[in-house]
């Protein structure tokens, strides 16, 4: 999907948000911190496969997947990171790293961790590297339907 898409999708569903252009970034870190957004609201967006099956992972920026831990706690036998090549083509309209977190609309299952739960706004790549949408994460929560599970590891230093 692309921005606009994104954008009409949220429209069509009463969903307030805001779209916040900005300079070119490559990891959700590096968006957080050019936007001013606090990073535990920042969420990265990561491509997993569950057993050989595409899924997201949406976790805050300074975290990491916990791929045991997300393991155990949905009962797969292997759960890996997808390479780009694995994903590229699913989601043809956004560019490479740059995917919402709305795996729904993928036909993907997602994954929430906890802690990004908390917030009251959740921010996230609009299909580019360049702008960003931020809305509350109760509406995020009511049109994903995610699986809330506790997977998220503290980045290292």
């Amino acid at each position: 999907m692309s921005a606009q898409k994104l954008k009409e999708f949220l429209d069509s569903n009463k969903v307030k948000y805001k779209s916040v252009a900005h300079p070119p970034a490559y990891t959700a870190q590096e968006v957080a911190a050019m936007t001013h957004i606090p990073g535990n609201e920042m969420a990265k967006t990561v491509v997993i496969k569950v057993d050989g099956e595409m899924a997201m992972a949406v976790l805050p920026a300074s975290f990491r997947v916990g791929i045991d831990t997300l393991r155990d706690a949905i009962g797969a036998t292997l759960v890996e990171l997808a390479g780009e090549q694995d994903f590229q083509e699913i989601f043809s309209d956004c560019e490479t790293g740059a995917m919402p977190p709305f795996g729904n609309l993928y036909g993907l299952d997602v994954y929430v961790a906890e802690k990004l739960t908390t917030n009251e706004q959740i921010a996230f790549n609009a299909c580019s590297h360049a702008e960003l949408i931020r809305m509350p994460y109760r509406d995020f929560a009511r049109l994903v339907s995610p699986r809330v599970i506790k997977f998220a590891v503290a980045e290292e230093d």
